[in-house]
């Protein structure tokens, strides 16, 4: 009874802490995606670099990942995931480091350009161009702390070198420990519950996103721009901070953690119908596994190349290996940018959207994620019904991408931009800053600082708007007499413009709003197919073969998915840029305003482009585990009946061996 006692103990233990390291690893990965572009803002990059320093997570883990996977399974495995609980937090605190040894964040303005100080004051449009040339020179040495950008990178890899070892061990000792059948259930209440994580995430991004970056240390009266505006930057690095508090406590318990929790397990005692539950026994006999017994009496690094060169000779391993690398660059490259999109195709803030995604798109990811797994426990799902699960819920979130592509706001109207300064539309995008009616201002063609107009076009700037006079202060400031909103809005007389872009149409919320029904949908049905796609990995391999198993997979969907995908997705959108920004030494910066139809298209565009080639894999997958189960299923039906003696087991199935070889030759050409 004491026994059992301790081991229950033991085990809702091991529950509480590795749901709290979950949870607090996925909220650290959700601050970095919500906050990558408040920090490619900070520090003036373009957004494909800005997609490396994102990446350079998967750089650590890349680094550890394999290593990890083969020797920490023979380790003590809750010791390791105690110590990359602790670099994890060191990792958070580094990247917030920069923030506290730079100065404060700088943008072009009008009030930054404008020495006076005064309630009312005299704009002259050549004045205003002289000297925010003035200003624009002035700080360059001071704004040379950008380059600390490197130490958010070395920063997020060290976070991604203490995050190695929760995925190939954890998820295994959990395998371990579990009674067979049930893990897909477990993961699924695991991965369900750490979705807690990824919902603060994103709620504590849109607080942080809300917040101006140099908060407690500057004038906000002073400041003119808001969060809608593309010059904004939040306090990225407040939620760097809380997550690597929460990370080096989650890994405390982990060190109390015995190195083995025994457990029984029940042996098979015949062949296995098509149809029967999947466990990881049952999978490895109708698959015919080669014989692992060399990779249990080879140590060192003998051992781990014997063990690699198992799981790469797996055909059916490396086909969902495929189909899995497609599904996760498609699924980074859109979580990675996806407020950036949002913030530019429906002119909702980044706070706003990250609010949004923790409040609508999480949950239903978290509740399908369950479902999932108790579907997969209640029906004893086999392996063929964990395939096709996963193959249903790829082809209706493929589907229902595309009715997302869809939904549009169409261009913002900007004169000199998008649209002419009489507001006709040219057919396609433009950069023409100057017209008859600011000819004479002198205007600098660099400076973004929008205002809208009282005519509803968006002008690059005061001057290029033709204003003679500003009223006001702050965020209230007023520009009057500009010649070009009064040359398309003569009739009502009216020739003034505010701060900020203009509002988009009506029909744009409603569409939004669209947008987000359909994306929790969309969730819902990529939720059903995580805990399928985890556990899959484990009865394509041998027992003995798990953890490396996982691991490899880690360091592809790392290598390829991880660190390529938010860079080239970042270049596809670089290049749909109308407006970069110039820094204070003269040199571009990060991109001010976008063409939206072509960074629409291109977003999704190339997440289909992935998507499609990974439904076919999926498809193919399918058929060849189908083939194989059949075959082998026949070949031990012929061998030894439908009730054979476990005694008697082992005898045919080493005579089986050439039957196996010559399935695995017939499924690889099939495929």
């Amino acid at each position: 009874k004491k026994s059992r006692h301790k081991s229950k103990k033991i085990s809702l233990y091991l529950c509480y802490s590795a749901l709290k390291f979950f949870t607090c690893k996925a909220l650290s990965g959700v601050i970095m995606k919500s906050s990558i572009t408040q920090i490619e803002r900070r520090f003036g990059t373009t957004t494909s670099e800005a997609g490396l320093i994102d990446g350079s997570f998967e750089i650590g883990n890349l680094l550890v990942i394999t290593l990890v996977s083969h020797f920490g399974a023979k380790s003590h495995i809750p010791r390791i995931i105690g110590i990359g609980c602790f670099i994890t937090g060191i990792g958070s605190f580094l990247t917030a480091l920069p923030h506290f040894l730079m100065g404060h964040y700088r943008y072009n303005s009008v009030s930054n350009a404008n020495p006076l100080d005064n309630s009312t004051v005299t704009y002259a449009p050549l004045y205003y161009a002289k000297n925010s040339k003035k200003f624009m020179f002035k700080g360059c040495k001071s704004e040379s702390g950008s380059h600390m950008w490197i130490y958010v990178m070395i920063g997020n890899l060290l976070r991604g070198i203490g995050e190695s070892p929760i995925g190939p061990l954890g998820l295994t000792y959990i395998d371990n420990f579990s009674k067979e059948g049930h893990s897909t259930f477990y993961v699924g209440i695991l991965h369900s519950i750490s979705m807690i994580g990824p919902i603060i995430g994103y709620l504590l991004g849109s607080l942080c996103a809300k917040l101006y970056v140099d908060i407690g240390s500057v004038d906000l009266s002073t400041i003119t721009i808001n969060p809608n505006d593309s010059r904004w930057v939040g306090a990225w690095w407040l939620g760097f901070l809380i997550a690597g508090v929460l990370n080096v406590a989650s890994g405390i318990p982990f060190f109390y953690f015995p190195k083995n929790l025994k457990k029984a397990r029940k042996q098979s005692t015949g062949p296995i119908p098509l149809d029967a539950p999947s466990t990881n026994e049952n999978v490895s006999q109708k698959l015919n596994f080669k014989d692992s017994e060399q990779a249990k009496k080879t140590d060192g690094l003998a051992g781990f190349f014997h063990s690699l060169k198992c799981i790469i000779t797996n055909q059916i391993y490396i086909l969902f290996l495929i189909s899995t690398l497609m599904t996760v660059s498609s699924f980074i490259g859109s979580i990675t940018y996806i407020p950036k999109y949002l913030e530019l195709e429906y002119d909702v803030s980044m706070s706003k959207s990250n609010f949004l995604m923790g409040t609508t798109t999480m949950p239903f990811v978290a509740i399908s994620v369950l479902l999932a797994g108790y579907i997969s426990k209640k029906l004893k799902l086999s392996v063929m019904g964990i395939v096709k699960l996963l193959l249903i819920s790829r082809i209706g979130s493929l589907a229902l991408q595309a009715f997302l592509w869809i939904l549009n706001c169409g261009n913002q109207p900007i004169a000199g931009l998008t649209v002419t300064y009489n507001g006709n539309d040219p057919g396609t995008t433009q950069n023409i800053p100057f017209s008859f009616c600011n000819s004479d201002c002198n205007c600098d063609a660099n400076v973004w600082d929008p205002v809208c107009g009282d005519d509803g076009l968006t002008y690059m700037s005061p001057c290029l708007a033709g204003c003679e006079y500003s009223v006001g202060h702050g965020k209230d400031l007023v520009f009057r007499n500009c010649s070009c909103v009064e040359a398309n809005n003569f009739q009502s007389g009216n020739s003034s413009v505010y701060l900020g872009k203009c509002p988009k149409a009506d029909d744009c919320s409603r569409n939004f709003i669209y947008y987000i029904i359909l994306s929790s949908f969309t969730s819902f049905v990529i939720g059903l197919a995580i805990p399928s796609s985890i556990t899959l990995i484990f009865k394509f391999v041998e027992p003995e073969l798990k953890s490396l198993a996982m691991g490899f997979n880690l360091l592809l969907m790392r290598a390829i998915g991880g660190i390529l995908a938010p860079i080239y997705f970042g270049a596809a959108i670089d290049v749909t840029c109308l407006k970069w920004d110039t820094n204070n030494c003269g040199d571009r910066g990060a991109c001010r305003i976008y063409d939206s139809t072509s960074f629409r298209n291109r977003f999704f565009g190339l997440k289909m482009a992935i998507r499609a080639p990974e439904i076919i894999c999926y498809i193919f997958l399918f058929i060849a585990i189908k083939k194989k189960y059949q075959e082998n299923n026949t070949g031990l039906a012929n061998n030894g009946g439908m009730d054979v003696d476990q005694s008697n087991l082992k005898e045919p199935l080493k005579n089986n061996k050439q039957l196996a070889s010559s399935a695995h030759a017939d499924g690889e050409s099939h495929i």
